[in-house]
């Protein structure tokens, strides 16, 4: 189980996070650090039994379990309604749709879409009047966005207009704070669909990053914990990559 450094200044003691995505990989763990750390965690996400499998992972009861899909405004209205007030959300959400444009489906375009941008700015319409004093938004961007690939023109897209959507968010929603997290290549189980190649390829990654590794879900979780933390920043992309979108 993944755990979160903190400063006493940086308790969570007693704080209230949504975590949409919390079924699995750094949604997972997200949530599992925070309710070590001493927060009321509320998970959310598309698969109740996933959120469940979570839950039962948690260092203390969850605060709610609601599935929520991004592409459903109603399920998201319906999260506001039970969530209450909370201090942080945080959205993992992601949905790619990869793959040589000339072969693109319109319907996995719509749902990476929805996940990254439109599922943010409902949350941020349905949520944001229940945010506590000092309390934020942040979102997950990706490398992709300022180091685009051949068949990674949806997810290049999706996250670059994420890094756009915080800045806007953070000017409407003032003095609710909108941040997004951008990774690089990390270890958190979803390249674990590689199987015996995944070590070559990390390998290889960590040769390319000017920081000679690949992440860890604590190097995300950690820049997680200084966008819900920092009071001064806002509107802001933290790059948790190891460089590598300048390699």
């Amino acid at each position: 189980m993944s755990t979160l450094s903190t400063t006493p200044g940086d308790s969570l003691d007693g704080r209230r996070i949504i975590v949409v995505g919390a079924g699995s990989h750094i949604g997972r763990h997200l949530a599992q650090a925070a309710s070590t750390a001493g927060a009321e965690v509320l998970l959310a996400g598309p698969s109740t039994a996933k959120l469940e499998a979570t839950a039962a992972t948690l260092a203390t009861p969850a605060a709610g379990i609601h599935r929520v899909d991004l592409a459903d405004e109603e399920s998201i209205a319906a999260l506001a309604a039970r969530a209450g007030a909370f201090d942080h959300l945080v959205s993992t959400a992601a949905m790619p749709a990869n793959g040589p444009v000339s072969g693109l489906a319109l319907d996995a375009v719509r749902r990476a879409f929805d996940a990254k941008v439109i599922g943010p700015l409902l949350l941020a319409k349905h949520l944001a009047g229940q945010v506590r004093p000092g309390g934020s938004f942040t979102f997950f961007s990706g490398v992709a966005a300022w180091r685009p690939a051949p068949e990674r023109v949806v997810m290049a897209t999706t996250n670059g207009a994420l890094s756009f959507l915080v800045e806007a968010l953070a000017v409407e929603l003032a003095p609710v704070r909108v941040n997004a997290v951008s990774p690089g290549i990390v270890d958190s189980g979803a390249w674990d669909g590689l199987g015996e190649n995944k070590e070559s390829f990390l390998e290889h990654v960590a040769e390319r990053n000017p920081a000679r590794r690949t992440g860890t879900p604590d190097d995300l979780l950690q820049a997680v914990l200084y966008a819900m933390a920092a009071p001064f920043v806002t509107g802001t992309v933290l790059h948790v990559d190891g460089g590598g979108r300048l390699a």
